[in-house]
């Protein structure tokens, strides 16, 4: 068996093949929807996984395969461990349109350590560094402590409309959940995240010449604009609350009374309690004129991860990282993900174990050479010894 400091040397024996392996699986890209790219990736990627794994799967969703792996734990029960898996939760797709990677290829700068290219941070280092850390056990003859089960959606950027189903599946009974969007500034983990959602309000009125008869009509629009007013208001009375209305539309022409119009709604919350009355807001609508019909649909949901600093699973990755001699901050993400519901969940779980960079989903994009052997060898490490 290996010890820490062991995993650490030998990861960072591997940089040219891990620079390779990144290189290959920037190239193949993944943007969210597309199913086709989507089955090449994945191919690549149980291939890659296949070399360690006991076992590799590709549950369907309507985007595309996603990806299961799973990997024994010790047999024996003599070392007293309890029962319960360990969850890693990764995602595959990026917000880049194909053929972004012809203009912003993959490059490594002249430091030798900074990567550039289209999903570089966001997040194939993580899914590079999972297939490193599982690898570096491999070679040491090192077997996971527990049972450990990596899922990979192709949905994540988009909100994980049908990935969300395969991360509660597999969150039921996790002793733990490690996941590996990528850290904060400074390379800090994630120990709690705001929650989001989308909604899409609709409004039917009454249509009617807007000139002659508008007394007869019921405006859609004015409906909307005063419903939207009114949510700004709830919004502004919570503290933790953020609202964003990112689409709207409706009528047909300006001599014509309104008789649709409809928003698309962004919602942040840090609470369960603001998450609540927003979505009451929002889902069980009054409508202002006595004609108007209201509808609210919900899009998608991530429900709050409120942060604690007390988080034992945090306090345990920072040990091991010191440990390795390596620096491990703590902070909150005002972003979501799919660890959302684990740490709403109330199962232990830390976020933003991908490799150390900046520029998520912008044209700088990059990541850490260095820092994603180090992240290797802080996930097997820490698959090994809990």
């Amino acid at each position: 068996m290996a010890e820490p400091t062991e995993l650490l040397w030998l990861a960072r024996t591997f940089g040219d093949t891990v620079l390779e392996r990144w290189s290959h699986l920037v190239s193949l890209e993944t943007p969210s929807g597309d199913a086709d790219r989507a089955a090449v990736f994945g191919r690549e990627l149980a291939a890659g996984l296949s070399a360690t794994a006991d076992r590799v799967e590709q549950p369907p969703g309507p985007g595309g395969d996603h990806l299961v792996a799973y990997w024994n734990g010790r047999e024996s029960a003599d070392d007293g461990s309890p029962a319960g898996h360990t969850l890693l939760v990764a995602h595959s797709d990026t917000v880049f349109p194909a053929e972004t990677v012809a203009r912003r290829p993959f490059t490594l700068a002249e430091d030798g350590d900074t990567v550039t290219g289209p999903g570089v941070f966001d997040m194939k280092g993580s899914l590079v560094a999972v297939e490193l850390a599982m690898d570096l056990l491999s070679r040491t003859s090192t077997t996971p402590r527990r049972p450990v089960r990596l899922v990979v959606v192709n949905d994540e950027e988009i909100g994980s409309p049908d990935g969300s189903r395969l991360v509660a599946q597999h969150a039921e009974g996790a002793h733990a959940v490690l996941g590996l969007e990528p850290p904060l500034p400074g390379g800090a983990l994630k120990i709690g995240r705001r929650g989001v959602a989308r909604v899409r309000l609709r409004v039917s009125g009454v249509s009617a010449h807007a000139g002659l008869d508008a007394a007869l009509g019921v405006s859609a629009i004015d409906e909307l604009v005063d419903q939207l007013a009114g949510l700004r208001a709830t919004a502004a009375a919570l503290p933790d609350a953020a609202l964003n209305v990112g689409t709207i539309s409706g009528g047909t022409r300006a001599n014509v009374v309104a008789d649709h119009a409809e928003a698309e709604i962004g919602l942040r919350y840090a609470t369960a309690e603001t998450e609540r009355a927003l979505m009451t807001a929002l889902l069980e609508p009054r409508p202002v004129r006595e004609r108007a019909r209201l509808s609210a649909e919900k899009l998608s949901h991530r429900p709050a991860w409120a942060m604690d600093p007390a988080n034992p699973l945090a306090a345990e990755l920072t040990t091991l990282a010191a440990a390795l001699g390596l620096s491990l901050p703590l902070g909150s993400s005002g972003g979501a993900g799919d660890t959302n519901l684990t740490g709403a969940l109330g199962i232990p779980t830390v976020d933003g174990l991908g490799p150390a960079g900046a520029g998520a989903h912008g044209e700088d994009e990059h990541a850490s050479l260095s820092s994603l052997l180090e992240r290797a060898a802080l996930i097997a490490t820490y698959l090994h010894t809990h």
